[in-house]
């Protein structure tokens, strides 16, 4: 008997953004081509009753094998880093091709493309850090990359090897305009960060948990103020990347209820973490340094609200792999180093997924449609990867990952695929995981096995996201 499909996903719970309903899948040739019941038979078939069957997640801010100015090393690399996320349910992840001052962001994607090529078991596509905007660039180099298919980039307002001053930040913001690109902001007052830095190390107070103290909320808030102002003065949409709590959510609603196109990001450890986690015993503190750093129960609360209510667009791990226990990683400069000289991140491309189904979905903080708007469709469509990837419908890509909704797992670093030596959420424990996973109808996680071929993942040239049009 003949084959229509060369794979049928049969009997599911299927979730999208919009709809929840029973389905087959059938796929062709890595695509999506039916949905419906009692389907003709697949070559292959996998039986999903009982299981939910959501989009493959779209890590739209993580970083891998990123060159840093410091002497650190990132722990996972384009082999380790995307097969701990495929793990995780994620299917897609966009990490970061990040321009050095004095080099042209050309020569920044060429050598991520190096750093990239034969190793990613899932697909990929690349955002750009820009931090020298000069002519050359703004004039030549973006533009033309813009139309390659790099239609977003990030820029900082703090970090000396990072930051742009605020008339580069409106050049930046009127050439994403012009071009039809995506600006995403880092947002925190340096000038306030370094004032406080320099008191508390002038006072002894180098210790982990000072990092909260030197990065507190209203210089997020600010900052996050005056991005938005710029980008009003040229009339450009922008997306504010890991924000932390409240303070910062007020300006983002404030500029959405003017009609302002401004869209924003949070992540794991600002429902997980608080400052409290970065005052633990000797360095361990270290482990939980990252920026901004994670508030108090309230900005928890803060930004559940933002997940429910459409504050929020975009859940991503911001997976930053420094190793704790290593002298290129959180102990660069030693475990008596000042918190200002360890790097900045913490891990969680592969729990990013069970923690918000965990705590959001399934403790009713939001909806199941909500989690996948959130995880995977809204940063497809943002980052113009939308319709190919980021849903479950005919025509698009048959990256999808079924859930046991009901298995209960305690995060142990063990466990995990990255290659950091730590987790932030070492014994928490989630209800609801993954268990198996497919990339363009190929299996990639299976019975908690990696069957998929190193380096089998694609790049991904993205269009002008539809939201901006």
């Amino acid at each position: 008997m003949g084959t229509d499909f060369d794979l049928v996903i049969r009997g599911g719970k299927i979730a999208t953004a919009s709809d929840i309903f029973d389905a087959d899948i059938g796929i062709r040739d890595g695509k999506i081509v039916a949905l419906g019941t009692a389907l003709a038979n697949g070559r292959d078939e996998i039986d999903a009753s009982g299981r939910l069957v959501l989009p493959g997640g779209v890590d739209a801010h993580c970083h891998f094998d990123q060159p840093t100015s410091d002497g650190s090393v990132m722990a996972d690399d384009f082999d380790s880093g995307p097969r701990s996320a495929a793990f995780g349910g994620t299917t897609t992840v966009i990490p970061f091709a990040c321009q050095q001052k004095g080099q042209s962001l050309r020569a920044a994607v060429d050598d991520y493309h190096k750093r990239a090529n034969g190793k990613s078991v899932i697909d990929f596509a690349f955002h750009l850090i820009v931090t020298d905007p000069t002519p050359q660039v703004l004039g030549q180099e973006l533009p033309a990359l813009i139309r390659e298919g790099y239609t977003s980039f990030k820029i900082y307002t703090t970090y000396d090897d990072l930051k742009l001053n605020d008339r580069e930040i409106i050049e930046v913001f009127a050439l994403a305009k012009r071009e039809g690109a995506l600006t995403m902001v880092h947002a925190e007052n340096s000038d306030a960060i370094a004032w406080l830095t320099e008191a508390l190390e002038r006072a002894g107070q180098t210790a982990p948990r000072h990092h909260a103290d030197a990065r507190p909320a209203i210089a997020e808030r600010e900052a996050t103020h005056r991005a938005i102002s710029l980008a009003e003065i040229v009339d450009v949409a922008m997306l504010v990347v890991h924000v932390s709590g409240g303070e910062a959510m007020d300006q983002i609603a404030a500029a959405r209820a003017k009609g302002l196109k401004v869209f924003a990001e949070t992540c794991p450890q600002y429902i997980l973490l608080t400052a409290d986690d970065l005052d633990l015993d000797g360095f361990e503190g270290a482990k939980h340094i990252c920026s901004p750093p994670p508030r108090d129960t309230a900005s928890q609360d803060s930004v559940w609200r933002g997940l429910a209510n459409g504050t929020f667009q975009v859940f991503s791990s911001d997976h930053a792999p420094f190793k704790f226990d290593s002298d290129t990683g959180k102990k660069l400069r030693g475990e008596g180093a000042s918190f200002v000289h360890v790097p900045n991140g913490i891990p969680g491309v592969e729990t990013r997924l069970p923690l918000l189904f965990s705590e959001g979905v399934g403790k009713g903080r939001i909806s199941l449609n909500q989690f996948v708007a959130l995880t995977a469709t809204n940063p497809a469509r943002l980052y113009g990867l939308y319709p190919r990837k980021g849903t479950i419908a005919v025509g698009a890509d048959a990256d999808l990952a079924i859930w046991d909704t009901e298995r209960k797992v305690t995060i142990t670093n063990s466990a995990l695929h990255h290659n950091v030596d730590y987790t932030p959420y070492e014994g928490r424990t989630v209800i609801g995981w993954p268990e198996t996973v497919l990339s363009r109808g190929e299996l990639v996680v299976q019975n908690g096995m990696l069957v998929a071929a190193t380096g089998r993942g694609k790049f991904l040239e993205c269009d002008v996201p539809d939201l901006l049009l």
